[in-house]
């Protein structure tokens, strides 16, 4: 459909709370189209509504490029162990910062058609749906960082150093 415009960080309609969504209409529909566009279109693996300036509890993920899933009113049921890695965020363009998350989430949330469903995920889909669930109280990921930011750039320095650490540890 469209493509939306992604609010950065410092706009404060990131830092604000989303309201349920109270029934499925045309506009409510079109927005979700829209998100999923511009979410592909911006190579993400999540967008939430308020990162398009909508304070309304939807976020759309798609970890694989090919498993889009849709959550409305999302409701974190239950979580479970712990791992660390660092994540970006469509709204912090060009940054990077580690963050420790569950590894195992439980949630329920609304379908296209509001209907309820249940899901659970682990690993890197635990760590994308807690981060944009996140979006919809007004939590961004940098709230949770440890340690300093680090441009694209330095990240995939790192992620060589890393690398090649490991290959002479073998």
């Amino acid at each position: 459909m469209a493509i939306r415009n992604i609010r950065q960080i410092g706009d404060s309609v990131l830092n604000k709370p989303c309201k349920d969504v109270k029934e499925m209409n045309e506009r409510t529909r079109e927005l979700i189209e829209d998100m999923f566009d511009t979410m592909y279109e911006a190579d993400g693996v999540g967008l939430a509504a308020p990162q398009v300036g909508i304070l309304k509890k939807i976020f759309v993920v798609d970890v694989t490029g090919e498993d889009p899933m849709l959550f409305i009113n999302p409701e974190i049921l239950e979580t479970d162990g712990e791992q660390t890695g660092y994540e970006g965020c469509l709204s912090v363009e060009g940054k990077s910062g580690l963050v420790t998350r569950p590894n195992h989430v439980k949630v329920k949330a609304l379908d296209i058609n509001m209907n309820e469903f249940e899901t659970e995920a682990e690993g890197f889909l635990a760590r994308a749906i807690l981060h944009e669930s996140d979006h919809l109280s007004g939590v961004l990921y940098v709230d949770k960082v440890e340690g300093p930011l680090l441009t694209n750039e330095e990240l995939a320095k790192l992620m060589e150093e890393k690398e090649a650490n490991e290959k002479n540890e073998a």
